[in-house]
């Protein structure tokens, strides 16, 4: 296993990272909202459809046969990955926000009735509150929210005194998109289940830089997204307990779903088909399960300590700044930092490091309640990623050390 201390290695193999942006070197500080690209994830795209091309499980010549088997090959290979029990626990979506769009649907359709309560945190993203308001909505359940403290972590005390035998499942991220706030997960889902309800844990953002075991975590369900991972886009991932998801209903209808069609009734596949209707994602699955392989050579533990190492320098260099706040200050937190600079809309933030190179994120975050809770209408926010190093923070640092002194006086 190579070494982090030549970052340069890795680099190299990202060819965005040998871009440039209005001229200056990319500097690419937002892969929170998407990771870029190794070239083994490129490579394993083009060679699939250059060479290997063919549909799955309906077809019994050569090309789909291979396709099925490298495609089930990777279902496998990510229940290793999050060790989950059984390969028909991994069930492939279109993304995070269709994986939780399945679970209030299908969960809502088998096991929520009115009265019932669903708990949500204040911290999170659009995608982990919208759909469990349509399905507190169409079931007559009751969504509530964990409050937090100014430091953005959840209060634990207000979140036992919400669980009562009404709570049918919580849903919360592992770590926040806004504030990169990693939360207790593993003692929440176990004060839930003695509660009685079961747990959904967003791992949109953890995944790509920390271990994760379904089992040793007890999730009922856990949900990500391929693109964020360092794989291609329009690819996720639902985790879910085989024993609940034999209980839940399709979430779509059409091919590949169905055991027997008749126009008086139809028969479903087992798991994991069963919730997989319609031609799947086959070159984006081979592309997350090439992502996968390229990370564990590398190790999530040594991901993770240059990440945490990244997140205390640039935290302490950007605490150097005059009138730069830090919305999120949570003692666990993850490799991204949201902020404000007095006097300088977020925006122009963001403009101004664009063209000296610097890619960041500045908006809402599909976090509006966040933003609420900071009395702020939107942040900017640095990300990091393990291709990134010390001195590409010196330089962002630098030009928000200018923009301060630029466009803060205006």
């Amino acid at each position: 296993m190579n070494s982090f201390n030549d970052i340069s290695q890795y680099r190299r193999d990202f060819p965005m990272l040998n871009k440039t942006m209005h001229g200056k070197p990319l500097i690419y500080f937002d892969s929170a909202a998407t990771a870029q690209k190794p070239k083994a994830v490129i490579d394993a795209i083009s060679e699939f459809y250059t060479n290997h091309y063919g549909t799955v499980h309906r077809a019994v010549y050569e090309l789909a046969s291979c396709s099925t088997k490298n495609y089930q090959a990777v279902r496998q290979h990510l229940r290793k990955f999050l060790n989950a029990a059984k390969e028909e626990e991994i069930i492939f979506t279109r993304g995070t926000t269709e994986s939780i769009n399945l679970v209030a649907y299908s969960f809502g359709k088998a096991f929520v009735h009115p009265g019932d309560e669903i708990l949500i945190s204040a911290m999170e993203h659009h995608s982990n509150i919208v759909p469990w308001q349509l399905m507190c909505e169409d079931r007559g359940a009751v969504l509530k929210v964990i409050p937090m403290n100014d430091s953005g972590e959840l209060l634990i005390e207000e979140y036992e005194k919400l669980l009562n035998s009404k709570t049918k499942l919580v849903a919360v991220t592992h770590l926040s998109n806004s504030l990169g706030t990693i939360n207790p997960i593993k003692k929440m889902i176990q004060m839930a289940h003695h509660a009685g309800a079961k747990v959904l844990i967003d791992g949109a953002q953890s995944t790509p830089h920390m271990k994760i075991d379904v089992q040793d975590l007890d999730a009922d369900f856990f949900v990500f997204s391929g693109h964020k991972l360092y794989g291609p886009t329009g690819i996720g991932v639902l985790y879910g307990k085989e024993c609940l998801l034999n209980q839940m209903p399709p979430y779509q209808g059409g091919g590949d779903m169905i055991e027997s069609v008749t126009f008086e009734k139809t028969t479903y596949q087992k798991l994991p088909l069963k919730f997989e209707a319609g031609t799947p994602m086959i070159a984006e699955v081979i592309g997350l399960g090439a992502a996968v392989q390229y990370i564990e050579s590398i190790g999530l533990d040594h991901i993770g300590k240059h990440e945490q190492e990244l997140l205390r320098y640039a935290t302490e260099r950007m605490q150097e700044i005059p009138g730069l706040k830090i919305i999120g200050n949570a003692q666990e937190k993850g490799s991204l930092i949201s902020f404000t600079l007095e006097g300088v809309h977020p925006l122009d933030i963001g403009t101004f490091l664009d063209l000296q190179g610097i890619a960041i994120r500045t908006g809402h975050h599909c976090a509006q309640p966040v933003m609420q809770r900071f009395h702020v209408f939107a942040t900017a926010r640095a990300s990091f990623a393990f291709y990134n190093t010390k001195e590409e923070v010196d330089i962002f640092v630098a030009a928000l050390q200018d923009i301060s002194k630029k466009l803060s006086r205006l």
